[in-house]
């Protein structure tokens, strides 16, 4: 009698699916077969000729730890998290859940594992251990900085001033970006790890300009855009006036630099912090002088 253990974990697929049943309808095919089930765990026995005793076929998923501990296959940067909770009611004696053993000889625990940084790729299955295990303490500010790794933060998409434009010594420029989740905010994401789930929302507080000739312009929001009104108005938000032309610049322009401060408020895991990044974006700008007409 060839025995076969198959078990069926979330997560495991249709392969698994397709595989125990199968195996299953072999067996209910098959005189002497038969079928035998725990809550996570089947044993199918099936009469085939020539061969005998226990093959097993796991499918509890990849990188699933089968006992204590955690297991670091795989890929090294998606670290593979398990976290354990005594199962309640524990299963009755003979179940397949025991794994060969008996009712107080160490326990059955609900295993939960998931890979750092992966939101809702997490396995569960019942495990026998022979002592409580020890459980890896998720530090919620490290999952927290691997969310804003995981974020696509970028610099300022800057539609003013434009490396098209013509700017004037003397006449007010205005400055201004365009906003979306990636370039200003609001971008918010989560990531689970140990049974901690960390949720991170970042925006940007400030954005600093370079103008390239020597003056820093500090703005607390996105500009005010242009709306055609008279030329000598200064920008109520954030602008700059420059006093001498590019002409003597690298290219006849201005290096123009804004760099944007991501402020990223984090909580999660009974925690809450706030972590800061820097972005930036760079542009041309060619400043001439007034041309009179005589």
């Amino acid at each position: 009698m060839l025995k076969l253990r198959v078990t069926l974990a979330a997560g495991a697929g249709i392969v698994l699916a397709t595989y125990l049943a199968s195996a299953i309808s072999v067996a209910q095919d098959t005189p002497g077969g038969g079928i035998e089930c725990g809550l996570y765990n089947c044993e199918v026995e099936v009469d085939v000729p020539g061969q005998s005793g226990g093959g097993q076929a796991n499918g509890s998923g990849s990188g699933a730890t089968g006992g204590e501990g955690t297991s670091g296959e795989g890929d090294p940067d998606n670290k593979n998290v398990c976290t354990y909770k005594l199962a309640d009611p524990q299963p009755p004696a003979g179940s397949l859940d025991w794994e060969g053993h008996e009712p107080g000889d160490g326990a059955v625990y609900e295993q939960t594992c998931g890979w750092e940084g992966v939101e809702g790729n997490t396995i569960v299955r019942l495990v026998w251990l022979a002592e409580p295990p020890e459980q890896e303490t998720i530090d919620p500010a490290v999952l927290a900085q691997r969310v804003v790794d995981s974020m696509t933060l970028l610099g300022p998409d800057i539609a003013s001033p434009r490396e098209a434009g013509r700017y004037t010594v003397g006449v007010p420029m205005w400055m201004w970006v365009n906003q979306s989740a990636t370039t200003y905010g609001p971008n918010t994401a989560s990531a689970s790890a140990g049974g901690v789930t960390v949720t991170a929302t970042a925006k940007v507080s400030k954005i600093v300009w370079q103008m390239g000739d020597g003056s820093t312009v500090t703005c607390a929001g996105p500009g005010t855009p242009y709306k055609g009104s008279s030329a000598m108005v200064e920008s109520p938000t954030c602008g700059h006036r420059y006093s001498v032309t590019s002409a003597d610049a690298p290219g006849a322009r201005y290096s123009v630099t804004a760099t944007s401060t991501w402020t990223i408020d984090w909580q999660g895991g009974g925690q809450s912090g706030q972590l800061e990044e820097v972005r930036q974006s760079d542009i041309q700008v060619a400043v001439g002088e007034l041309q009179v007409v005589r």
